[in-house]
């Protein structure tokens, strides 16, 4: 390894060190790929307080909606394999998907979260997210927030069972299955990047903690409107915290709106999305221009903040929301995942404690950033 390999490897482990040994983080994963090959494996801290057990490379945590990623590349292999075009209608596939008007809706538009199906249920429970005919059910039932294609609104849970049921009508088989046969096991890591995680393997997950949220920002939450979009598109019931992402049956269900990884897991796809990686090439140079290009932006509808979206991941670096060249998503908590096409740069972050903010995924990339620009 030349020196500048073996300086980021340092810099990166010793900031994840710090991040634990300060005591803003539990147990945290940092890893980074340069034109297929692994240049970062930073590990750090405990994965379950209650056992001492400590973080490894191959850890998986439950990163949340960094899943997303995972759900779009799938379907990007599909769409390179001919089952299904972008500006596909979801009902040629899923011909339920079209009562109330939803017709329109492409798999374009929910790559690019325009669908205009952004809810689910305001009843929907913890058991019912795992129920895969009920939610599917549920989305084919509602009704458009907006003509699809003509605003641009955050799909958090929706995108994944669209995604999904897509996939599955596709090919046959569950997204969970597709996803091993076509992405994880070609890529050597069928056991660290998981939708649904059997329990059998469940044992070796970080467990996940809320981070202690500030007193000021707990009184503007609870002074918001409840009749906001953010809150009329989920039950708060179903709001991403550590003891949902701590639950067997919420592991072990497919809910490919998120995802369980290990950040050399995730950052390996990023990478063989930007090239090969051990010989594998996940689609073609063409593709990857195709899916990576800005295809959606404004002020998204349901969170009320500017957005930026290529086809199923959000554009830009934590930190550095105009790098264009960067695409990715972060999960609740606060771990990320990206590629960066200018670099050939894939980068993860993935940890337990549950934070508001991605400071952490900011801070790391943007050191690798500046390390690894030039090289």
């Amino acid at each position: 390894m030349n020196k500048v390999l073996s300086g980021v490897q340092k810099q990166v482990q010793e900031a994840v060190d710090q991040l634990v040994d300060s005591g803003a983080e539990r147990g945290v994963q940092a890893a980074v790929f340069q034109h297929g090959e692994q240049v970062v494996d930073a590990v750090a801290g405990t994965a379950d307080p209650a056992t001492g057990r400590p973080v490894k490379s191959d850890t998986p945590f439950y990163n949340y909606s960094i899943g997303k990623g995972a759900a779009s590349t799938v379907a990007h292999i599909l769409a390179e394999r001919g089952l299904f075009g972008y500006d596909t209608p979801v009902v040629d596939l899923w011909p339920e998907f079209g009562a109330h008007g939803k017709q329109r809706v492409t798999v374009r538009h929910v790559l690019s979260h325009t669908a205009g199906v952004p809810g689910i249920p305001l009843d929907t429970t913890l058991e019912d997210l795992c129920d895969w005919g009920k939610m599917c059910a549920a989305i084919a039932g509602s009704e458009l927030w907006w003509e699809p294609g003509t605003k641009v609104g955050y799909h958090a849970y929706t995108f994944g069972y669209i995604v999904g049921e897509i996939v599955r009508r596709a090919t046959g088989k569950p997204i969970s299955q597709v996803l091993l046969e076509e992405v994880s096991g070609p890529l050597g890591v069928g056991d660290e990047l998981y939708f649904g995680m059997p329990h059998s393997q469940q044992h070796r997950l970080a467990r996940l903690e809320d981070a202690p949220i500030d007193p000021q920002a707990m009184a503007a939450m609870a002074a918001m409107p409840p009749d906001l979009p953010m809150f009329r598109a989920g039950p708060m019931l179903t709001m991403p915290n550590a003891q949902l992402g701590n639950r067997a049956d919420i592991l072990a269900a497919d809910i490919p709106a998120g995802g369980k990884t290990s950040a050399r897991a995730i950052a390996r796809m990023y990478a063989a999305l930007l090239g090969e990686v051990d010989g594998v090439r996940l689609i073609s140079t063409e593709r990857l221009r195709e899916v990576t290009t800005l295809a959606s932006s404004g002020m998204d509808e349901v969170f009320g903040m500017p957005t930026k979206w290529a086809l199923g991941y959000s554009i830009g670096r934590p930190g550095a929301m105009d790098s264009s060249s960067v695409f990715g998503i972060g999960g609740v908590g606060g771990s990320f995942a990206f590629g960066d096409t200018a670099t050939g740069v894939a980068f993860a972050l993935t940890k337990n404690r549950l934070t508001q903010d991605f400071n952490a995924a900011a801070e790391l990339s943007q050191l690798v950033s500046d390390r690894l620009r030039n090289r």
